[in-house]
């Protein structure tokens, strides 16, 4: 484990779905996807710098699908080290030299470091297509000094407002690759209103403008229109909530985090952000 006494906060967006975590002397990264191209898609953002990918204790998996589970990433991370996924998992990594898994069902907790890990429902399709196994989708709930939410993929679903009571962060996908984005995920109106059950003090949205089927237009505002479509829905449904857009690289330190924290506070009862 990474030796420290720092009891901080603070998230790097490695793009898509992939976030490194630090928390409380943990470093934990999310569904690791690193390559420049994956079947049909292409990484349209910077790649990530090697110290994101350094010194890490483990790597949260929230689901099978080959954006989310992608073993040549893993690889470059290492085969040695420690994979959180959900349970069916498994068998997929320890067939390609991963292991040291551990599997979790919804409501499942172990601890890391400092910090505890629960793995939490969330509403996405199972399955490994084409002809892959299947293994119930999860996201995750770090908790130490912050509470941090991974969503992972998902859609609304009953309960999330009960899913992490006192929410400091919120990593929400809003938004995905190709022209559409289908049930079993978060659209920026359907995040949006996620955060209106979660109520977190920080959002921060996170699978979009990364990668691009291949043919889609890659200008800067149409990779930006999924966020900004976000923002301006989260400031009318959940005024509360500060969102932080972080670029493709960037580091989120506690500072925001405290600093949305005394805004809230002083805010007056039923004032708006």
């Amino acid at each position: 484990m990474t030796a420290t006494n720092e009891r901080a906060t603070s998230i790097t967006w490695i793009g898509h779905s992939t976030v490194l975590l630090e928390l409380d002397g943990t470093r934990l990264i999310t569904d690791p996807l690193l390559r420049l191209r994956l079947g049909h898609v292409r990484r349209v953002a910077p790649g990530p710098e090697d110290d994101a990918l350094a010194n890490l204790d483990a790597v949260l998996v929230s689901h099978i699908h080959y954006d989310h589970l992608d073993v040549l990433s893993l690889r470059r991370l290492g085969r040695s080290l420690h994979i959180v996924a959900p349970r069916g998992a498994g068998r997929i990594l320890g067939r390609r030299g991963f292991g040291h898994v551990t599997e979790v069902d919804v409501g499942d907790e172990l601890e890391l470091g400092r910090i505890t890990i629960r793995a939490t429902h969330a509403e996405h399709d199972p399955r490994r297509r084409p002809f892959g196994p299947e293994a119930a989708a999860v996201g995750y709930v770090a908790t130490g000094s912050s509470r941090v939410y991974f969503a992972g993929d998902t859609d609304l679903f009953d309960g999330m407002a009960d899913l992490a009571p006192g929410l400091d962060v919120a990593l929400l996908p809003i938004a995905g690759w190709g022209r559409r984005v289908p049930s079993g995920h978060l659209d920026p109106l359907r995040a949006a209103q996620a955060l209106v059950h979660l109520r977190p003090r920080v959002a921060v949205p996170i699978h979009w403008g990364t990668y691009r089927q291949v043919g889609m237009r890659r200008h800067p505002e149409a990779l930006r229109e999924p966020v900004e479509r976000f923002v301006q829905l989260a400031h009318e449904l959940a005024p509360e909530v500060d969102v932080q857009v972080v670029p493709v690289g960037a580091r989120l330190s506690a500072a925001a985090f405290d600093g949305a924290a005394q805004a809230k506070s002083a805010r007056p009862a039923g004032a708006r952000s």
